[in-house]
């Protein structure tokens, strides 16, 4: 294939990707980056896409919204060392040790410092995340803590955005008394 064709098919690839976030279609997402990311492989004859990186970091991200660690180290290992130092891997780099470190406030700060604008999307999907893993942790460890422990603990600004997690993730938590109970299965 001539490289001007190799050059728009990636570009083709690149924008599907970017579509794939804009309408939030994970496994769109998925699937559109392994099409593409032969383009990034195989250079011979094409120009580096300025699309690269960004997309590189956001299939990072991905995976680590999926809880995939292994495959976030598997891809990472595939990047020259170069790459590395890019803000967008970087990004998604400091994402991870943070998470891994339990750094949860780190996680839920860097959606305001994002590389790229398509980042926010998995952000506040990683944000859940982190949040839903504190949960676990909670409902194993206690019977129950005061709503102001609670909204602290899952890194909420106000009860009511609490109280609304709550509702949706968890309808077998109870509140009452200023308390949450937690169901035991």
């Amino acid at each position: 294939m001539p490289s001007r064709n190799r050059t728009l098919a990636r570009d083709i690839y690149e924008h599907a990707v970017f579509l794939s976030v804009k309408i939030e279609d994970q496994e769109a997402l998925e699937r559109d980056f392994f099409q593409l990311k032969p383009y990034y492989t195989d250079t011979h004859g094409l120009q580096p896409s300025t699309q690269e990186h960004p997309i590189l970091g956001l299939n990072l991200l991905r995976l680590l919204v999926q809880n995939r660690i292994a495959e976030f180290h598997t891809e990472l290992e595939l990047l020259p060392s170069s790459a590395l130092e890019n803000p967008c891997i970087k990004h998604a780099i400091e994402l991870e040790q943070s998470f891994m470190e339990g750094a949860y406030n780190r996680v839920l700060n860097a959606r305001q410092t994002v590389p790229h604008e398509t980042y926010v999307y998995f952000m506040d999907l990683l944000a859940k995340t982190v949040r839903d893993e504190i949960a676990g942790c909670s409902e194993k460890a206690y019977d129950s803590v005061s709503i102001n422990d609670a909204r602290q603990m899952l890194l909420f600004s106000s009860d009511q955005d609490l109280v609304k997690y709550i509702e949706e993730e968890h309808p077998e938590w109870e509140i009452r008394n200023g308390f949450v109970f937690f169901q035991r299965g």
